[in-house]
């Protein structure tokens, strides 16, 4: 027995041993607080290890590395941001990197955001770096889009513009033949008004309809949104339109020139693309607010004023 004892402790003190070599060999995890820790696209292995040591969060790179190739198998590190948390070993941190969450940031853009305000919105977000320009209007597909903390503005900008790019070309291939414009950049100029004139995704393309007959007779398209673009580039104005900005024959306006306005007043959304694509046949050449948030449209300037004069008394009995 006594041998037998003196077997159990000897084999138990060289594991002791073996442990103590491993982990003087591997080093340790020394993550003291939950840390956010973000490994950049293309990184290999010894490079992350090295920035997990330059931050203090293991003992030592290279045995980091070497526990990894040792015990870590053979699947791959991600890119991303990861949550490391103080009761995580080193290979509670490997398996992190190779099979756990990447932490997911986001920013939106709502649907109609002018380009003025898709800048602040990039500027304003801490975890990007980099500048920016203001984009060009019209050139931003609204979405939610994801990015890494640390991300370049100009990459995320980049996707938001690549993003536009496909969906405008899908969608000018399925067209109508009674859309009135005659290219994508036309289509993004209607599209654009579209969204500002109605926020009931029902009616635009009734919206976009009436916009068309207008545009193929030469009438105005008399929007109030492209008549304060180039006052606000897009923000909201906060007070009445004067009516010598209504006058303003600047290429925006339209309710001072026929046909579209110069350029885009707004950043479109898919459905306000495809309506500007697809009009809804109709005979309607006017609309007005119905106070419900939707409006009334009609075919003749008499219909329309009579719409005009209930519109001003429902106004006037709310107190608006």
């Amino acid at each position: 027995m006594k041998r037998g004892g003196c077997l159990v402790a000897a084999i138990l003190a060289l594991l002791v041993a073996g442990a103590i070599a491993l982990s003087a060999l591997f080093g340790s995890a020394r993550i003291e607080q939950p840390t956010a820790f973000v490994i950049p696209s293309g990184s290999s292995l010894t490079a992350v290890a090295k920035k997990l040591e330059d931050e203090g969060l293991i003992s030592s790179a290279d045995g980091f590395v070497l526990h990894a190739r040792l015990l870590g198998g053979d699947a791959p590190i991600q890119a991303g941001e990861f949550r490391l948390t103080p009761d995580m070993g080193q290979g509670d941190i490997l398996r992190a990197f190779q099979q756990g969450d990447v932490i997911r940031r986001f920013v939106t853009i709502p649907e109609g955001m002018p380009s003025i305000m898709v800048y602040e919105r990039l500027m304003a977000e801490e975890l990007l770096t980099g500048e920016v320009a203001v984009p060009a209007e019209g050139s931003v597909l609204p979405d939610t889009y994801d990015f890494e903390r640390g991300e370049p503005r100009a990459a995320v900008l980049a996707r938001m513009q690549d993003a536009m790019t496909g969906y405008l070309d899908q969608a000018w291939e399925k067209r109508s033949p009674s859309a009135a414009v005659k290219s994508k950049r036309e289509a993004v100029i209607l599209a654009s008004i579209i969204e500002k004139e109605t926020q009931d995704k029902e009616e635009l393309a009734l919206v976009s309809g009436v916009l068309s007959n207008r545009i193929r007779i030469g009438m105005m398209l008399g929007a109030d949104a492209t008549t304060i673009y180039p006052i606000t580039k897009g923000k909201p104005l906060g007070r009445m339109i004067r009516r010598s900005e209504l006058r303003d024959p600047n290429p925006y306006n339209t309710r001072a020139i026929a046909g579209l306005p110069v350029g885009p007043i707004s950043n479109p959304s898919r459905a306000a693309i495809t309506a500007a694509l697809n009009p809804a046949k109709t005979s309607a050449l006017y609309y007005v607010a119905d106070g419900s948030g939707g409006h009334v449209f009609a075919e003749t300037l008499e219909e329309h004023n009579r719409n005009v004069a209930a519109w001003r008394r429902f106004r006037a009995e709310k107190g608006l």
